[in-house]
C-alpha cells in the first residue's frame, strides 16, 4: 500500500502562498493582492495562491490558474468611524470573531510556506493575531507585511498604528515588510516608531506594473479616461466631468467614464440622465474587471488618486491629471501632490485651482500638451513584481523553483 504524501512534503515541491487583504470597502486591496497572486505563481510555474478578502465583490473577478480565493463575512464602515457586519445580522465583535476563526482554520488546511498581510499588521480589529501567534510559534511559514506608498499624514498614522497595536505587531511578527514604491518618492512609515531592527528589514520594490492580458485588445477611438476607482467617494469627480461635457459642446476628446461598482444605484441613475443628454461624447460603464485594455487605448485619465489608479497611469504612461480625496485620509492628497512635484501628473486642487467645470474643462483640454510620464524619468519605478519574486525567492529559498526575472 502506496505511503500518503505528507502536507509539508508536498509544500516542499510546491509553494503555497497567501495573502491577507481585509477589504472592509474599496477595490484597492483586493486589486493589489490579485495582482501579486498572480505575478508570483507566473513567476513559480509549481506555486499556488490563496487570497482570504472581505471584498464584496471579489466574485466579480476573474483569477488565474492556481490562484483562488476565500471570502470572509463583509464589514462596513459607518460614518462616525464604527463598523457593521454588512449582511450577517450579528454585532461587530461576533462578526470579527467569525473572520478571525475562518482565518485559522484556512492556515491550518493551507499550511502556507509565505503569508503576505496587506496594510493591516494586525489584521481588522485584530482578527489575524491568533493566526500570527501560531505561525511565529511554528516557524515553519514566512511573514510578510505589504504597504502601499502612502499610508496617511504622519502623526495621524502615528496615532492609528498606536491605537491599534499596529507598532508592535510589525516588531514582532514580520520577516519582511514590502513597500510597493520608491523611498525616494515617499516613506510611508514616516512618523512610526518603528525598531531599528524592523526598518532593516524593509524593502522599497517600485510600484506594481500592470499590463494588459493577451486577450484584451484595445479600443480603436480617440476618448479620455474617467475613473473614480472604486466609486464609494467618486460622485464629486463625476459630477464635475459631466459640468464640464455639459458647458463645453465642444470639448474633446469623448470621455469613457466607469463608475465603480460602489457607486451608489441612484446617484448612477441622476447621472445616467445626464449622459443621454450629451448624446454619445460621453459613455459609461459601472464596472470593468479588466481596467488595463481601457487604460492603454486612452489619450489621457482624469482620476482620483488611488494607489491602483496610480499604477495604471505609469504602466501605460498616460498624460494624467488626478482629483485626489482627502478625506478620510490625506494618502491620495499626499500622492497626488508628490507625483505632481515630480513631474509624474497633474492634480486639480482645491484651494489652488478650484473644483469648478471651468478647471476641469482647462484639465480635459490640456492633457494632449500635457507629458506623460515617462517624462519625468525615475529610476526603478515600475520595479515592483520583479522586486517581489526575488524577495519570494529569498525568504523561501529552497522551496521556491522562480526563475530569475
Amino acid at each position: 500500500m502506496a505511503q500518503a504524501t505528507s502536507p509539508t512534503s508536498t509544500t516542499a515541491q510546491s509553494p503555497r502562498v497567501m495573502l491577507y487583504s481585509h477589504d472592509t470597502f474599496g477595490l484597492g486591496h483586493l486589486r493589489r493582492s490579485r495582482l501579486l497572486a498572480t505575478a508570483i505563481t507566473q513567476a513559480d510555474p509549481s506555486a499556488s495562491a490563496l487570497i482570504l478578502t472581505g471584498s464584496p465583490i471579489a466574485g466579480r473577478f476573474t483569477f488565474p490558474r492556481r490562484v483562488d480565493h476565500i471570502r470572509l463575512p463583509g464589514v462596513t464602515k459607518r460614518a462616525d468611524g464604527s463598523y457593521v457586519s454588512t449582511t450577517l445580522g450579528m454585532d461587530i465583535d461576533a462578526t470579527t470573531s467569525l473572520r478571525a476563526g475562518l482565518i485559522q482554520s484556512a492556515v491550518e488546511q493551507y499550511e502556507p510556506d509565505l503569508l503576505i498581510v496587506d496594510k493591516e499588521p494586525a489584521g481588522f480589529r485584530g482578527e489575524l493575531l491568533p493566526t500570527l501567534d501560531d505561525l511565529v510559534s511554528n516557524d515553519r511559514t514566512k511573514l510578510v507585511l505589504g504597504l502601499r506608498d502612502v499610508l496617511d499624514e504622519p502623526t495621524v498614522l502615528a496615532a492609528e498604528w498606536a491605537r491599534k497595536g499596529a507598532v508592535e505587531a510589525t516588531d514582532r511578527y514580520y520577516d519582511d515588510i514590502w513597500v510597493y514604491g520608491l523611498r525616494s518618492i515617499y516613506d510611508p512609515t514616516k512618523g512610526l516608531p518603528l525598531s531599528a531592527q524592523t526598518r532593516a528589514r524593509m524593502h522599497w520594490t517600485g510600484y506594481l506594473r500592470r499590463s494588459v492580458t493577451p486577450s484584451c485588445t484595445p479600443l480603436d477611438e480617440a476618448y479620455i479616461l474617467v475613473t473614480p476607482g472604486g466609486g464609494g467617494d467618486g460622485e464629486a469627480l463625476v459630477d464635475l466631468v459631466l459640468k464640464a461635457y455639459e458647458q463645453d459642446p465642444d470639448l474633446s476628446p469623448n470621455a469613457k467614464l466607469v463608475y465603480g461598482p460602489f457607486l451608489s444605484g441612484e446617484t448612477r441613475r441622476a447621472f445616467e440622465d445626464r449622459v443621454e443628454r450629451l448624446e454619445g461624447r460621453v459613455t459609461t460603464v459601472g464596472f470593468e474587471a479588466e481596467m488595463e485594455t481601457l487604460f492603454a487605448g486612452a489619450q489621457g485619465v482624469i482620476c482620483m488618486g488611488g494607489y491602483n489608479t496610480f499604477c495604471e497611469v505609469l504602466s501605460f504612461d498616460k498624460p494624467a491629471v488626478i482629483l485626489p480625496r482627502t478625506v478620510p485620509r490625506l494618502e491620495q492628497y499626499i500622492r497626488a501632490a508628490r507625483a505632481e512635484e515630480l513631474g509624474l501628473c497633474r492634480m486639480l486642487d482645491e484651494t489652488r485651482d478650484g473644483l469648478t467645470p471651468a478647471a476641469m474643462i482647462r484639465a480635459i483640454r490640456g492633457l494632449p500638451d500635457q507629458a506623460p510620464p515617462s517624462g519625468a524619468f525615475v529610476d526603478g519605478l515600475l520595479d515592483g513584481l520583479g522586486t517581489v519574486n526575488a524577495r519570494v525567492r529569498a525568504l523561501l529559498g529552497h522551496r521556491s523553483s522562480c526563475a530569475a526575472e
